[in-house]
């Protein structure tokens, strides 16, 4: 497969001494340790990548912080989604009046998992902010939406459609469970906005083995909701750890984008990338 520029849009560094990063422990096993810039971009060239998206591990200022110095220093990271205080307006301002005076600052992320929340999109402080938010001509990624955030989302992209809501990991959908119909059918409602975008990452489920075939029903239903110029591939390195790397999870995805036209692998593998995180 050819492309003008691979982009890998989802891609994680830490630092277990920059900051605490709560959600991580030693239940996860190999992820509990430092992942750098200097491992990662290795593992981009050997899949090809000409470079990568960083997004926020942490709901905090450090963990920005650490993805723009790293930013500064390493090529291949093309852009850094990071994070800001959504539920204060004046916080969301301040910090994003600093994070903005950095180039390759593209977006910002919640971590909607961890938040206990159900209503957190709903939030007016929060509406305010990402209305902030769409007007400096950020992104706003939409971390592990299903099944409590996904119709949320829909709504923000309906309610605010100069904001553009990229869906993280396509909401984690349940693969291989009951709910797989319903979450299809949200997914759905959630592309027929057309500011919206669908990341093909973190497809792993401990519910379904990790194949092609075993993937092809959830791809298909991507495409058939967002279409190719609408999605865009995602490693989420080093999650993928635990599954073998980067390489064992690459290479399921490029057997599944080699079955489409070369237009259309083009626009997953780096064209959307670049028009939404407004790479040049």
């Amino acid at each position: 497969m050819t492309t003008l520029r691979r982009i890998d849009a989802h891609l994680h560094l830490w630092d277990l001494s920059v900051s605490e990063y709560s959600w991580l422990g030693p239940q996860f096993g190999p992820l509990f340790a430092d992942w750098s810039a200097e491992q990662a971009g290795p593992e981009l060239r050997r899949a090809g990548m000409d470079g990568a998206i960083l997004v926020q591990a942490e709901d905090s200022l450090v963990d920005t912080r650490f993805m723009l110095d790293n930013a500064d220093t390493h090529d291949w990271v093309l852009g850094v989604v990071g994070w800001v205080q959504l539920d204060s307006t004046d916080a969301a301002h301040r910090d994003l009046d600093v994070w903005s005076q950095h180039p390759k600052f593209r977006g910002i992320r919640h971590l909607l998992n961890d938040d206990p929340r159900d209503e957190f999109l709903d939030l007016p402080e929060v509406r305010a902010s990402l209305a902030e938010v769409a007007r400096r001509g950020l992104v706003f990624d939409v971390h592990d939406a299903w099944p409590r955030h996904l119709d949320r989302a829909s709504r923000v992209a309906a309610d605010l459609p100069e904001l553009t809501v990229v869906l993280d990991h396509l909401a984690k959908p349940p693969r291989g469970r009951d709910d797989f119909p319903a979450w299809r059918s949200s997914l759905a409602r959630f592309a027929a906005q057309p500011n919206t975008i669908g990341k093909l990452s973190a497809l792993h489920s401990p519910d379904a083995p990790f194949t092609v075939d075993a993937l092809r029903q959830t791809f298909d239903a991507a495409l058939a909701a967002f279409g190719a110029d609408r999605l865009m591939y995602g490693g989420d390195w080093p999650m993928t750890i635990p599954h073998g790397g980067y390489q064992p999870n690459w290479h399921v995805m490029r057997s599944l984008l080699a079955e489409l036209s070369q237009s259309e692998q083009n626009a997953i593998l780096g064209s959307t990338a670049s028009r939404v995180y407004g790479i040049r």
